[in-house]
């Protein structure tokens, strides 16, 4: 049998470091984002040059549960070795499609409308921005939101 070359022993090494039961935990928590993904995606599809909405009510409940979830794991809950995985990695990774995003504004920029797509990404970015900032103050318990 011949020599395995360095990178293909160095893969293998990383690959038997790695923890079995995080990996399941990113699996499970990627089943289920994807799931929730597809089925919002079906119940609320636009065609192109309409507002796409399956789009960003993912995108923008995505950073609303991804900034709760990482804020709650990090300052609210005792230190867990699986639950950021599932839930951050995982579900919120697998739930996001920030890529879809960037093909729905081309799409629109080459339909020509130029309008929609600005408005689109300017909403997108700052809904995503306030539902990060929303989230994290909810885990904070601030009183005053403003």
């Amino acid at each position: 049998m011949p020599a395995l070359p360095d990178w293909t022993t160095q893969a293998l090494q990383v690959v038997s470091v790695l923890d079995r039961r995080e990996l399941a935990a990113i699996f499970a928590g990627g089943a289920i984002g994807a799931a929730a993904r597809v089925w919002i995606g079906r119940h609320l599809t636009a065609g192109v040059p309409s507002w796409p909405w399956a789009t960003f009510t993912i995108n923008i409940t995505g950073s609303f549960a991804l900034a709760y979830f990482a804020t709650r794991l990090q300052e609210r809950l005792p230190q867990s070795t699986y639950r950021r995985p599932l839930l951050g990695t995982g579900f919120c990774g697998a739930y996001t499609t920030f890529s879809t995003m960037q093909v729905e504004l081309l799409k629109t920029v080459e339909a020509h409308h130029y309008g929609l797509a600005a408005g689109y990404a300017t909403a997108s970015i700052t809904a995503g921005y306030a539902a990060i900032w929303i989230a994290t103050a909810l885990v904070r318990r601030t009183r005053r939101l403003a």
